[in-house]
């Protein structure tokens, strides 16, 4: 993993995109950091981390579109796949290059937070907590735009991709408020989740006995809420959409809650997509 690791943040400052995502991501949080916290005389900086969360969708894109994608357009990824490490060491090695260089830049960034210290009264355990979750989040974001680079064959197709799936991510709180909230469509969306998860278990084991066994344990599980607690299918798809949603989780850190199940969660979802792209990159190696 280290070799990989080593690497690819070489070739992040060997090339110019290590040094605009850089300068982009400095750019953006010191504007912020000006108008927000220094003009009005804030001390609120876990306020100026919440504030720049939207920076994600344009700089994670950024970060993570060339990982995979230029290896298949080089044709350098048959060379990487025969070395003598397993695709999980190369995965892991490259997710922990873009992570490093987040690290280093939002390093810079958390010096405002010393700023406010000298010239006003910091919240240290709220500017901790808010630090934590902001890394936490920026990871999670991180094994998406490494995932969906592993899936397509040209970074600047890689980048558009992970700009707007990171766009959907962003906007499931919204989204969710749209649809209805009564029993009927809770029940709908159950079933269609149950249905996600029996392909899940289809596409991760090819038999259908174990995707169909999983099928009927979540028919049971919704038959059996529905006749002892209906109540819990009112404003379902909502109470999903907010126990998936990254944003909303983090919002909680922002008022300085931070708990160790939301970090589990951050981590959590980090794997499943690092998960992904090591069973995609499995797939194709053997094909």
């Amino acid at each position: 993993m280290i070799p990989i690791l080593k690497r690819e943040l070489r070739s992040y400052f060997l090339t110019s995109l290590g040094f605009v995502y850089m300068g982009f991501f400095l750019l953006i949080t010191g504007v912020y950091f000006v108008f927000i916290n220094l003009l009005p005389g804030s001390s609120q900086f876990s306020s100026f981390l919440g504030s720049i969360l939207l920076i994600y969708l344009f700089a994670i894109p950024m970060l993570t579109m060339r990982l995979f994608s230029e290896e298949r357009r080089q044709k350098t990824d048959q060379l990487l796949l025969t070395a003598p490490l397993g695709v999980t060491e190369i995965v892991l090695g490259k997710f922990f290059a873009a992570g490093l260089l987040f690290l280093m830049t939002f390093a810079v960034t958390a010096l405002y937070a010393v700023v406010i210290g000298l010239f006003g009264e910091l919240s240290l355990g709220e500017t901790i907590g808010g630090c934590i979750g902001f890394i936490f989040l920026g990871a999670s974001y991180i094994s998406v735009g490494v995932f969906i680079s592993a899936a397509t064959e040209n970074q600047i197709t890689a980048g558009i991709v992970s700009f707007f799936c990171l766009l959907g991510l962003w906007l499931l709180d919204s989204v969710s408020r749209i649809f209805p909230a009564d029993v009927t469509s809770g029940l709908i969306a159950a079933g269609v989740l149950s249905a996600f998860i029996g392909l899940l278990l289809y596409l991760n084991t090819k038999h259908y006995g174990i995707a169909l066994g999983g099928l009927f344990v979540c028919a049971i599980v919704i038959a059996s809420l529905y006749f002892f607690k209906r109540n819990i299918f009112n404003g379902f798809i909502l109470k999903v959409f907010s126990w998936f949603s990254l944003n909303q989780r983090y919002q909680n850190i922002a008022l300085g809650i931070l708990k160790i199940e939301t970090l589990f969660y951050y981590a959590s979802f980090c794997g499943f997509f690092l998960f992904l792209t090591v069973q995609l990159i499995e797939k194709r190696r053997w094909s």
